[in-house]
């Protein structure tokens, strides 16, 4: 590993972090360290690592904000790679291609300042485009699918192909490239429709205000935890369980709201996954309902990324 962070730093891939904390990337603020982040200057440099990765047969994974994962204490024996040098973007009427490392909330105020609706809901989702497309983020409704035209995407082969809505086999949550963790993300054609810029505001506004009462945004926290059962909350059934409030080390149930997990101060992220873990056994065992984790649940032995399991 380490000569290969070495040829990494002597090809000028881009910035390169050794032994890097997790928790310094993550909006959970937790996480062990990882042997090596790597900030790609551009697609030539981004497909450099990726050859390099592949014919060492190397652990990495796409980290976009951080926002909508759980990293496990111990130290991630691979390559993180970040995005951040993927942020261009172009408005064209109704259509914007954006890059995947463009962050949510500045892109539904882009698209706001232009007159074009449907990008509202991702007003207060703290993630990156790359993040969105992957989870099929949502929110009041909405999800990324509904405003989606295109991917374009690097595949196993490292060829740059383009990926139609209907190729990215959306659903709740959930897309191809869950089921292709090694392609990766570079940028999204949206198609938005016109509107009114003062009333697409006073929508987000009203938003914001809302998130203000309803979330505990002043701790850090990774979002809703679970995915929503069908025809029911996962915060109310939390809640109806009495979880609300629920410690473990320095993390927390949300009294605000039961679907998050808060940091109250120096939590390891065994703390998280121990709350996890807590909610879904009670779940099952008083209403028979098998809660699925929507966080992506990173370096931890024996547990999927995607929280597969059988029902």
């Amino acid at each position: 590993m380490q000569d290969v962070i070495k040829e990494i730093i002597a090809l000028h891939l881009g910035k390169v972090l050794i032994n890097e904390k997790l928790s310094n990337h993550t909006t959970y603020r937790v996480g062990g360290k990882a042997r090596c982040i790597c900030i790609p200057k551009g697609i030539d440099e981004l497909l450099t690592l990726l050859k390099i990765i592949k014919e060492r047969k190397i652990k990495h994974i796409i980290l976009g904000n951080g926002s909508n994962v759980l990293f496990s204490d111990e130290i991630y024996d691979g390559i993180v790679i970040k995005l951040d040098n993927f942020n261009k973007i172009s408005i064209n009427n109704n259509i914007i291609v954006v890059g995947a490392g463009y962050p949510l909330i500045r892109l539904s105020n882009d698209a706001m300042r232009n007159s074009l609706k449907g990008m509202e809901f991702m007003g207060g989702i703290p993630g990156t485009v790359g993040g969105a497309v992957f989870m099929n983020a949502g929110a009041y409704g909405e999800d990324t699918a509904s405003i989606i035209q295109s991917v374009k995407i690097i595949n196993s082969d490292l060829d740059i192909v383009e990926l139609s809505k209907d190729d990215m086999k959306y659903s709740y949550r959930t897309s191809l490239l869950q089921d292709h963790l090694d392609f990766v993300c570079l940028e999204a054609t949206f198609k938005l429709t016109k509107g009114n810029s003062e009333e697409i505001a006073n929508i987000m506004k009203e938003r914001r205000e809302q998130r203000k009462l309803s979330q505990p945004l002043n701790y850090p926290s990774a979002g809703s935890v679970f995915r929503n059962p069908s025809g029911m909350y996962a915060g109310k059934l939390i809640e109806d369980m009495g979880l609300k409030g629920f410690t473990v080390g320095k993390a927390m149930v949300s009294m605000k709201h039961a679907n998050f997990i808060i940091n109250i101060g120096n939590a390891k992220a065994s703390d998280i996954k121990k709350i996890i873990d807590t909610i879904k056994i009670k779940a099952l065992s008083k209403y028979n309902v098998r809660l699925h984790v929507e966080q992506r649940l990173i370096n931890w032995v024996g547990v999927s990324e995607k929280d597969k399991e059988e029902d």
